[in-house]
């Protein structure tokens, strides 16, 4: 397949951009960036699998074991959608105890009803 020759039209694309100087020009990158970036950040909050909520615990201190139960038994619940880790970092400061101490309470089937939504 032959290669089509662009037209170099670089001059009038940057024209706009001609009389800015370096610090308004650094502003408007990171403008443009924050418009790239703005339905990601927003598909992320909104949006999570259990794969990426045991890969959150996990990185919490928690088993691969731990992290599966934990996250299958918030998923039966209708909890995933808030995110595995906050709700236990959230509990844990509730109660005074360490976020450890909250995942293996929850494991051992206490403080279910008190998780933070």
């Amino acid at each position: 397949m032959p290669c089509v020759e662009r037209k170099d039209d670089f001059e009038a694309r940057r024209a706009h951009l001609k009389s800015l100087s370096d610090d308004e020009l650094h502003d408007h990158f990171w403008r443009l960036v924050d418009n790239l970036v703005a339905p990601l950040i927003d598909e992320a909050r909104s949006h999570t699998t259990p794969s990426i909520e045991r890969s959150v615990l996990l990185r919490m201190g928690f088993s691969s074991i731990e992290c599966r139960q934990l996250v299958t038994r918030m998923q039966e619940n209708g909890l995933l959608k808030h995110g595995a880790g906050r709700m236990l970092l959230q509990l844990a400061k509730r109660k005074g105890i360490s976020i450890r101490d909250a995942g293996e309470a929850l494991l051992a089937n206490r403080y279910w009803e008190e998780l933070p939504l």
